[in-house]
């Protein structure tokens, strides 16, 4: 049986909320408003973070608006999320409910709708998420029941058109055609470039498609290392698809693997220049000077290698500085003021701010392999052998693309010749390195 769609409105990942407390947004959908959505006998559809890109794009004025029924997040106050509650009491009465934690403060006009609180833990969590699950049942059991206009379009004008007769049925069909796309990208990474080839051969126009498709599509040619359908996707996306942040800096990491480097740097300079800096456009920034400094050490030109050294621990610098929260650019910052020679002097600064900076990640929950890895770089640099072949551990197991432990092996060889040229040999670190590069698929 097919229930009805309730579109839920709401942040991503771990956000404040207007009096400053970290929420977990994930864990309340999770916990509270999944489950009490499918209770209600509707079927739960979220934005998808990676297809908004910061664009309020047609898929979503499409949900926004044929979704039967709406559940949205008012906790943080995000500008996006009243937009579209905006567009849905627009076009949608008596549909949409109201949540928000109680410790925030809401707007004064919003704040006579009828908004459900519910309570969180000093975490940001559920605080008991089976009472607040059994309130958001009720309030949505009672909107399923309720013609009471609780849209101020509907109350103000009298005959605003009505959107029952859309063709809901359409729209289903396009929302479930996304999820197969989706699933059959997540087996064709399994099986390398040719199968996501053979996926996207069947979308038809790529500007057409929702932008979590495209998106979907461009990651799957990063995970297979396919560089070149990479850069040829973006020319076919929607154009402010393709502009966005998230694609400027993936075509450049893109163009970066596909030894075009001067062409990826001028992208993200262009970035910053435009959108300010980021931890994300500086690491992929810094990752270019890096690769170029390799390439100037193998040719013997050590002027210019030392030059471009330099560059890149400073991009890398600045993508830290941008967000200290980042341990990514700092790690690489630090490797490579320890393949300088002399090694840079702040580099003993900057270990403990970075090492800080990764176990809060961790703590804060949801660790990904870049965490992992960070824990594992630094403890090699330490030659802290237990440290380090516990957290190989946790990286391994969190490994989702063969790239990564690729890299984090890159780095180690760095350290290693570094270290051998001072005649120092770190045997245990060695060993690190190749079990990285099985992991990979090099050996």
């Amino acid at each position: 049986m097919d229930y009805p769609l309730c579109f839920v409105l709401m942040p991503f990942g771990r956000k404040p909320d207007t009096v400053g407390l970290m929420i977990d947004f994930d864990a309340i959908y999770t916990d509270v408003i999944a489950p009490a959505i499918r209770a209600a006998e509707l079927e739960p559809l979220r934005a998808d973070e990676e297809a908004a890109g910061g664009i309020i794009h047609k898929p979503m004025f499409e949900r926004l608006i044929l979704c039967e029924y709406a559940v949205a997040d008012l906790t943080t106050a995000n500008a996006n999320v009243f937009y579209e509650l905006g567009i849905r009491h627009a076009v949608r009465p008596s549909t949409t409910v109201l949540i928000f934690s109680e410790k925030s403060r809401l707007p004064f006009d919003v704040a006579l709708l009828r908004a459900l609180p519910y309570a969180v833990d000093a975490a940001g969590t559920p605080l008991d998420p089976a009472a607040a699950r059994q309130a958001l049942v009720a309030r949505l059991s009672a909107a399923k029941q309720s013609r009471d206009q609780d849209s101020p379009i509907f109350q103000l004008v009298e005959g605003f058109p009505d959107v029952q007769r859309l063709k809901t049925d359409a729209f289903r069909g396009r929302v479930e055609y996304a999820a197969r796309i989706k699933e059959r990208l997540t087996e064709a990474r399994k099986q390398g470039p040719e199968a996501v080839q053979a996926v996207e051969s069947q979308l038809g126009n790529i500007a057409d498609q929702e932008s979590g498709v495209a998106v979907d599509l461009f990651l799957s040619y990063r995970a297979v290392r396919a560089w070149p359908e990479m850069i040829a996707l973006v020319n076919r996306m929607a154009r402010p698809l393709a502009e966005t942040v998230l694609v400027q800096e993936q075509f450049a990491l893109a163009l970066n693997r596909a030894n075009q480097g001067e062409r990826a740097e001028q992208i993200l300079q262009d970035l910053i220049q435009r959108r300010g800096p980021s931890s994300e456009t500086y690491g992929i920034l810094g990752r270019v000077y890096k690769d170029r400094w390799e390439a100037a050490v193998k040719r013997g030109e050590q002027a210019l290698a030392r030059g471009l050294l330099d560059k890149a621990i400073s991009a890398y610098l600045r993508g830290f500085e941008a967000d200290w929260r980042d341990a990514y650019p700092g790690i690489n910052a630090v490797t490579l003021m320890t393949l300088r020679d002399p090694p840079e002097p702040v580099r003993e600064q900057l270990l403990p701010v970075v090492s800080y900076a990764v176990e809060r990640r961790i703590a804060g929950g949801k660790p990904d392999y870049w965490d992992y890895a960070t824990r594992l770089e630094l403890a090699v640099l330490a030659k802290e052998q237990a440290a380090a072949e516990s957290a190989l551990t946790d990286a391994l197991a969190a490994v989702r693309e063969n790239w990564e432990p690729e890299t984090t092996a890159r780095n180690l060889r760095l350290i290693r010749q570094a270290r051998q040229a001072r005649s120092q040999v770190v045997e245990w670190a060695d060993q690190i390195e190749r079990e990285l590069q099985r992991c990979a698929g090099g050996g």
